[in-house]
């Protein structure tokens, strides 16, 4: 696996020193005070450390293994980002994007295998991105960045199942409650204005949230809204090579190359050797409101509404060296390579001639909107039973219609080097021109995309709880959920080389090219030209959509999913003792019948059609968890269950998607047949209860997973898939050119096992104000080995889950005092797979390649300054240390670098105020 960057980081102290030197100064206070601080017999437990023991009452007492996070006050959460709060449950991992939390994985398993409800009701949020992060969202993946956490008052994720939640998670159901006024007493209003500031962006940011509560005729109506908005402003810095290929990929070096070992096919050279920069400009709002009605106190109505919009704009600037990559006649065979050094099969050194640079810069812009509506409610018809229903609606709709690149060529450059024997993460390079020179730049490519993604879901059910004696109680109910995923994208209807003149010529004029500098990082060279993309696009009207700008629906990534899952279920929850121990819990079963239609474009004798693919599956789900009360406080948990999950929306088209993305380019085929993952759980679990708000744990949990899903890779030139040479058309590449190719199947599972170590603990046994000091701390290490295959079906490799980190913790120090609180936390997660087999020759199966990504360890602190019970102040910082991202492709002779990016340190001070 790739190596971490040697070079230390200079962390950024000055948050943590004030947060120290304020709790050392309520530490002398307390000192002082002296025997007076002794006469105090009764504590209020208010913020983090009160979010805390709230959380752990959640954890106690549920039947099944549960970990949850509370907001410390209204409207306060302990992290500004969803996936950043979730983070700090133990067995949950995030990645990022763009220096945000994004998706979560759960005990190894991916964003797919875990299902989000809002109010109680499944939902999906998707967002763009870049084309190194994956694209737009077309999976069921949940993007978490697109909700601000101040909506939301408590988040839970389920990681044992049971037969009253809905089916659909091999790893956690993560449950996201926005608040209710009944959860308030009173008229309530809250503000808190923020400003924020990132040193890579060197940009200030507002935050704002707030919340209006109140209830009347003595409780039994009542009303909240709550608004949140924000802006971030950030930058990408790094470097990447895409992948690594055989000297004889594309065509190979000219054979007139001096320095002959770069000819081999078994020693690699980076295909896109480069500088990166990416700005991003997002804008998000939030609006939740709830009406609630409580005509007696055996009936309660509740009306909840969810509404966000995140706004974003990403410019992307390179410049590199696309000629190690073209496989025509004027590409790499013309590349003569002059000099070189190979390591370990690796050409990591070389001087060459004749080769082409490219400057580009792409803007994107997007939006995804997302809304929900829910209606429920409860009422007890008898003391014993009671009966509730909920029904709502939710969509999310994804449009990307501006994704625009304008490149700029020089061909045939003499001189050019590129150098990773030092830093691999920061290469030296020398363009054998001056790369700051704007003049004698060719416009060579205009590419337009659009892209769209919609998803919907529609859910009702009914439940009753039937209390037949004091230690058992029947509860069942039936679920009818339809979901809709639509996803279409739209290209340049003409070939993309055909760009327009400037007074007869293709020459790029001065005035239309602009200076890309790095600002946060050092790179070789640090500033870059590029096209400048709103000159370019204004004087030509690029974006107008019209002449040889027009736009048309891309057959081949029209495609759409429909579900109707209809289910039921029954469960009893019982308690009983064995001697003097207590035991409680629940049994029972889920059966639900799943529906499903899948569209896309296939190819018929060269011809593309639209075909429908429908199919019926379905599945007997029981479970069942057990408390054991050793003592009062010390639990010991069992679960076990049969569980699905149903395939990525991505892999069930019917047809196959050709893709040429900048330097992507990509077959990527359905499977509408594919069946679900499924799997075998069992869960056991020692919780000792051993004070008010402390909690160590030990959770042991084992996963038979008995089919999975896996896309297979490989890279081949086009003419050997047998599609038709029109799927190309007006892309600008050649039947002769490397492709890689994808396609889903079923394959065998594996075992997943792994341990949870949990330890939280305010330190109330220290004397004075030292005892406003807490701690939170869990490990988890998980294990799995996959039997992955290729793309001929012929087992590959056997090794990690991808996205599973074996190794991953979380630490947190608190300090929750009358006037000042603060905390610092440390997340660490463990190097990761993200793609097996590799994609080129020499990391496919037959070279037992892997693609990863390193672990990373993020730290963040905060502090405030309670001016008044209404009133305070707060300063916080988030990745204080600059942390990297950094990818790699290796096999067992070398690893090297794919993407490395640094996005700064985020800094906010805020002002609070409750009424």
């Amino acid at each position: 696996m790739y190596p971490r960057n040697a070079q230390k980081k200079t962390p950024v102290t000055l948050l943590a020193l004030g947060i120290s030197l304020a709790l050392q100064a309520g530490t002398v206070g307390a000192q002082d005070a002296g025997p007076a601080a002794t006469q105090l017999d009764a504590v209020t437990v208010t913020g983090y450390r009160a979010s805390v023991e709230k959380a752990l009452d959640i954890k106690r007492g549920e039947a099944g293994v549960v970990d949850a996070i509370v907001a410390e006050d209204i409207g306060k959460f302990p992290d500004s980002n969803l996936a950043e709060s979730l983070q700090r449950i133990p067995g949950v991992v995030i990645t990022r994007d763009g220096g945000e939390g994004r998706n979560i994985s759960v005990r190894g398993l991916g964003p797919d295998f875990t299902r989000v409800r809002i109010n109680g009701l499944e939902a999906l949020s998707t967002v763009g991105s870049s084309d190194g992060q994956g694209g737009t969202n077309r999976g069921r993946g949940f993007d978490f960045n697109v909700f601000a956490s101040d909506l939301f008052t408590q988040l839970i994720a389920r990681k044992t199942a049971s037969a009253d939640v809905e089916e659909g998670s091999l790893g956690a159901t993560v449950d996201l409650r926005t608040a209710r006024p009944f959860d308030y007493d009173g008229l309530t209003i809250v503000g808190n204005v923020q400003a924020g500031y990132n040193d890579a962006s060197q940009s200030a940011m507002p935050r704002f949230a707030g919340l209006i509560s109140n209830s009347w005729a003595d409780g039994k109506f009542g009303a909240l809204l709550s608004v949140a908005y924000s802006e971030r402003e950030t930058v990408e810095e790094g470097t990447g090579t895409v992948r690594w290929a055989g000297g004889n990929t594309n065509g190979g070096f000219s054979a007139a190359s001096p320095f002959k070992d770069a000819l081999r096919s078994d020693v690699y050279a980076p295909r896109f050797p480069r500088y990166t920069l990416m700005e991003h400009d997002q804008k998000r709002l939030g609006v939740t409101g709830a009406l609630q009605f409580k005509p007696s106190d055996r009936t309660t109505f509740s009306l909840d509404a969810l509404y966000s919009k995140i706004d974003a704009k990403r410019d992307e600037k390179y410049i590199e060296a696309n000629g190690l990559s073209k496989s025509d006649d004027k590409g790499k065979k013309e590349i003569l390579v002059n000099n070189g050094e190979v390591r370990n099969g690796a050409l990591v050194y070389a001087e060459m001639d004749n080769v082409d640079i490219r400057a580009e810069n792409r803007h994107d812009e997007w939006t995804t909107e997302f809304y929900q509506i829910s209606l429920d409610g409860e009422h007890r018809l008898t003391d014993n039973f009671t009966i509730t229903g909920k029904v709502g609606t939710s969509r999310s709709k994804h449009d990307n219609p501006i994704q625009a690149t304008v490149m700029m060529d020089k061909l045939n450059v003499a001189g050019y080097s590129y150098d990773y024997r030092g830093n691999a993460n920061k290469p030296v390079f020398n363009y054998g021109i001056d790369p700051t020179d704007p003049n004698g730049w060719t416009l060579s490519t205009i590419r337009l995309r659009q892209n769209y993604v919609t998803n919907d879901f529609d859910n009702g059910q009914v439940e009753f709880a039937w209390v037949i004696g004091p230690s058992f109680t029947l509860e069942g109910g039936v679920q009818a959920k339809n979901f809709s995923f639509d996803s279409m994208e739209r290209r340049r209807v003409g070939n993309e080389t055909a760009v327009p003149t400037f007074n007869g010529s293709k020459i790029v004029p001065v005035n239309m090219t602009q200076l890309a500098s790095l600002s946060g990082m050092s790179g070789s060279p640090g500033k870059w030209v590029v096209p400048n993309f709103n000159g370019i696009a204004n004087e030509f009207d690029i974006l107008s959509g019209e002449g040889i700008y027009a736009l048309a629906d891309y057959a081949a990534s029209i495609r759409s999913v429909e579900e109707q899952d209809r289910g039921g279920w029954l469960m009893g929850k019982f308690n009983f003792d064995i001697g003097s121990i207590p035991v409680s819990g629940n049994i029972g079963a889920r059966y639900v019948k799943t529906k499903q239609s899948s569209t896309g474009v296939a190819s018929a004798s060269g011809t593309p059609i639209t075909t429908t693919v429908s199919r019926e599956y379905n599945d007997f789900l029981p479970s069942l968890n057990l408390v054991a009360e050793i003592t009062p406080d010390f639990l010991i948990r069992f679960g076990a269950a049969k569980v699905m999950s149903r395939p990525g929306l991505g892999s069930l088209t019917p047809g196959v998607n050709v893709s040429v993305s900048g330097s992507a380019k990509t077959v990527s085929g359905g499977n509408p047949l594919l069946d679900p993952v499924r799997a075998k759980t069992a869960d056991l679990g020692f919780e000792w209860y051993f004070n008010e708000g402390a909690m160590l744990g030990v959770g042991l949990f084992y996963k038979d997973i008995e089919s999975f899903i896996q896309n297979t890779r490989e890279t081949r030139p086009y003419s050997s898939s047998g599609l038709p040479a029109s799927l190309l058309d007006d892309l600008n590449v050649s039947v002769t050119d490397d492709f890689v190719f994808s396609t889903p199947v079923n394959t065998p599972g594996g075992d997943l096992t792994g341990v949870e170590f949990n330890y939280t603990q305010p330190f109330t046994f220290l004397p004075g104000k030292w005892s406003n000091f807490g701690t939170q701390l869990n490990y988890t290490y998980v294990e799995s080995k996959i039997q992955y295959v290729t793309g001929a079906g012929v087992m590959a490799q056997k090794t990690d889950l991808t996205g599973l980190s074996k190794n991953s913790w979380n630490a947190t120090l608190f300090y929750e005092g009358e006037t000042w609180s603060g905390r610092v936390s440390a997340t660490n997660r463990d190097d990761y797979l993200i793609q097996v087999p590799g994609t080129e020759k020499g990391f496919d199966s037959d070279g037992r390649g892997v693609h990863g990504q390193t672990g990373t360890t993020f730290i963040d602190a905060s502090i405030r300054y309670r001016i008044s019970d209404q009133l305070e102040i707060s300063l916080e910082g988030a990745n204080l240390t600059n942390e990297a991202q950094e990818s790699w492709v290796s096999n067992p002779s070398v690893s090297l670098p794919l993407e490395y990016s640094e996005t700064g340190r985020q800094y906010t001070l805020g002002l609070r105020y409750k009424f």
